[in-house]
């Protein structure tokens, strides 16, 4: 019998949503070289099609998300890009994306996945994930970009404790600190993941990423300086289509039809 090969990362395109799922689940989704790969393959395209306004991660099997990089074969960066396909900026060139991503976590959440899971906009944890940055305990340190997201997303003295000494955080304990956005039964996952999907649908697309863009532009300024900049995405929304539409949508007391455009 021949068995054939299964993508490392597998992306599906439906209507407006794009879902990519981490699929090496025998090695607890660990990324290599070839999903890194993948990675940057599937973030260019799925930011240049303009019909997708909603980006899902996920990790296939039930063990884990993502055990972080594969000792065995670390990733190295894909064309200058950096780790997660350009996504973290650790070891090359960041790359984000321009469109909004929902991540859903289960079981482990380690090192590299941890870090790929900080750099979605909306994180929505099944209540056995387990968070961990097992660098000190492994005795392993390299590119160690993740412990500068933990420190700014999570409470000093948490986030010390598991830069030190590689201590876990619950899922349910994420929730409190304010790390996901949802922390709920395992079972219950995937229809979270949908509603949350549906909210974001509901949203004008352009509007969404241009506030987006803008927020996270605003934080490498001191506040000052991002409330008196000028931000592109923003500007260039009232010559759109979908400007249009939502006065249209106002005035008509409906709800606005977004064409993105």
């Amino acid at each position: 019998m021949v068995q054939l090969e299964t993508a490392p990362v597998e992306l599906d395109v439906s209507g407006h949503v794009a879902r990519v799922r981490l699929n090496r689940p025998a090695a607890l989704n660990a990324i290599n070289r070839e999903m890194d790969r993948a990675l940057g393959d599937i973030w260019g395209q799925v930011d240049n099609d303009p019909d997708i306004r909603v980006v899902i991660l996920s990790g296939a099997g039930d063990r884990a998300f993502c055990a972080g990089g594969d000792m065995n074969d670390p990733p190295t960066g894909h064309d200058g890009l950096s780790f997660g396909g350009g996504l973290t900026g650790i070891g090359g060139r960041l790359r984000p994306l321009r469109k909004p991503m929902i991540c859903a976590v289960h079981g482990h959440v380690l090192g590299l996945g941890f870090e790929l899971a900080m750099c979605a906009d909306i994180v929505l944890a099944a209540d056995d994930a387990i968070f961990r940055l097992p660098e000190a305990k492994a005795g392993v340190i390299d590119h160690c970009g993740v412990v500068h997201r933990a420190i700014r997303q999570l409470p000093h003295h948490v986030a010390m404790a598991m830069i030190v000494a590689s201590e876990p955080l619950t899922a349910q304990d994420a929730l409190r600190f304010g790390l996901v956005n949802a922390c709920v039964p395992r079972v219950d996952l995937a229809a979270t993941l949908d509603q949350w999907t549906e909210r974001l649908l509901a949203c004008s697309p352009l509007v969404s990423q241009a506030a987006r863009a803008a927020a996270l532009d605003g934080l490498d300024r001191p506040l000052s300086e991002a409330l008196a900049a000028s931000y592109p995405l923003i500007a260039g929304y009232r010559h759109t289509a979908d400007h249009a539409e939502a006065g249209r949508a106002w005035r008509e007391r409906r709800a606005p039809f977004w064409s993105g455009h």
